[in-house]
């Protein structure tokens, strides 16, 4: 029969394995750590308005993820962020001449960057930069100027009755 002091310390070695296990998974999740960056290379891309598009976004391409928004800074000269995106290493064969946009998941759902390929024989690499850029579509935005227009129509149709 095992003593009681072994007992004791294989569910002590059972309990701090499992809360390393966790404390690995919560980094993992979070993206707290870059332990487990997956390889692959940055490509850059200017935007007028980001929307709500968060660090660790999906970048996808055709609705397949190939990689993620690895930062997002703000040019001090012309005042548009500067989105460098992770591209997997396994994706190599983006045209250099493709487009990014700004797409929301559904209605009311999360930012996420989509590039559109093109036909160059060239190809992206680490530290290139995609020229044409789609800024995201804010809701808000677009209920306004539609607000605007009905008002200014509403005034029209005043000013041609008087």
């Amino acid at each position: 029969m095992l003593s009681q002091r072994t007992i004791e310390t294989s569910v002590g070695l059972f309990l701090l394995a499992a809360m390393l296990a966790l404390a690995i998974l919560a980094f993992k999740v979070s993206g707290l750590t870059s332990f487990f960056q997956p390889e692959g290379y940055n490509v850059t891309a200017q935007f007028d308005d980001i929307g709500q598009l968060k660090v660790r976004g999906p970048v996808k391409i055709g609705g397949v993820l190939i990689g993620e928004v690895s930062q997002i800074t703000l040019d001090p000269t012309t005042y548009r962020a500067i989105v460098t995106m992770r591209i997997n290493s396994k994706v190599t064969d983006i045209p250099s001449d493709s487009s990014a946009s700004i797409l929301t998941a559904g209605l009311l759902g999360d930012n996420y960057i989509a590039i559109t390929p093109m036909y160059s024989d060239h190809y992206l690499t680490n530290g290139s930069v995609i020229q044409e850029t789609h800024s995201a579509m804010i809701l808000e935005k677009l209920i306004g100027q539609f607000l605007f227009k009905i008002g200014n129509m509403g005034n029209e149709q005043q000013e041609n009755h008087s």
